[in-house]
């Protein structure tokens, strides 16, 4: 196990992306990288977005059948409803911590939602008047949360915080449409992109969960941008909603690729699979999820479910939190 006290968070990101990502390659070289099929029929969602993978490889989406509910797609495509939020709540982004407990961005209800997976039992992690509508998680080393949180109507948006025992903290505001929201390696870096204004932000971020240094990664010049989700090389996958495909950016702001996806419309990514190399994305346009394959596994699955495939010295979020 690798130590916080010994090496630090950016050089545990750094090793944790090295020792993934190697076997990643080795799997990658006979198949065939980032061409787009569909995981469900479309229809089988409405309103599409989450999606996050949890540790038997499930994916979750929000909104079947009708919005307010959550969905349970096994990876063969076979979708179910896994249970309903309280009256009144909408989910969003949904997010999982190393002890498998589920995190809803409920932007009806200005909550962040935490669900019991045995049960399916929902209760409020934190409910924040001041927030507009909570939309995309992403989630640190130490189980903090981060909460993109735009305004649509005035076109602007907000950046929270929200800490284990539900204390939510103002991170920015002023802002245009805030949407995806992500960590980068190590916890040293947080990103979020504004939908309608096409900037991706990036922020230094410190061990107490505070950002600083803001700046420009990419604009954009066409379309919009929803989710977007790291891998443990450092890259971005951001959703172009408008333009039907997942962009690929990397940690100095450049465009590595984009992959063409058969919506127009993409929402939110999610990395899953038995290596973590498989890309789930939700769409609005057809209600379902597309799905495609890369070459290094996401950042979020790395932490979590590294054991798997790296079995002699997995780097995961209890370790590191710990510092044993």
């Amino acid at each position: 196990m690798v130590s916080e006290n010994r090496m630090g968070r950016p050089m545990v990101g750094v090793l944790l992306a090295a020792a993934v990502l190697a076997v990643g390659q080795v799997q990658a070289q006979d198949e065939q990288l980032y061409v787009a099929r569909d995981l469900v029929p479309e229809g089988t969602l409405v309103a599409a977005e989450g999606p996050a993978v949890d540790g038997d490889g499930f994916l979750y989406c929000v909104n079947i059948g009708s919005a307010g509910t959550i969905a349970r797609i096994t990876p063969e495509g076979e979708a179910s409803l896994f249970t309903a939020l309280p009256a009144g709540s909408k989910g969003n982004g949904i997010r999982f911590d190393e002890s498998g407990t589920m995190y809803v961005a409920d932007y009806a209800g200005h909550n962040i939602l935490v669900v019991e997976m045995r049960t399916g039992a929902v209760s409020v992690l934190a409910h924040e008047p001041r927030m507009n509508q909570p939309n995309d998680l992403a989630m640190d080393m130490n189980g903090r949360l981060y909460a993109s949180d735009p305004n649509w109507s005035a076109n602007s948006g907000q950046l929270w915080r929200v800490d284990r025992d539900g204390t939510t903290t103002l991170l920015d505001s002023g802002m245009g449409t805030t949407n995806g929201v992500e960590v980068g390696l190590g916890d040293a870096t947080l990103y979020v992109n504004e939908s309608n204004q096409r900037n991706v932000w990036a922020y230094d971020l410190s061990p107490a969960g505070e950002v600083s240094n803001k700046r420009l990664l990419i604009r954009f010049d066409d379309y919009g941008m929803d989710g977007m989700r790291g891998d443990v090389e450092g890259n971005l996958y951001i959703t172009r909603y408008g333009k039907g495909t997942v962009a690929v950016v990397s940690p100095a702001g450049e465009l590595v690729r984009e992959v063409d996806l058969v919506a127009d419309n993409p929402t939110n990514i999610a990395f899953g699979g038995p290596d973590g190399r498989t890309a789930y994305v939700t769409t609005a346009d057809r209600g379902n999820v597309e799905t495609f394959r890369v070459q290094a596994p996401g950042r979020t699955w790395a932490l979590l479910y590294s054991a798997i495939i790296c079995p002699v010295a997995p780097v995961t979020w209890g370790s590191v939190k710990s510092g044993g």
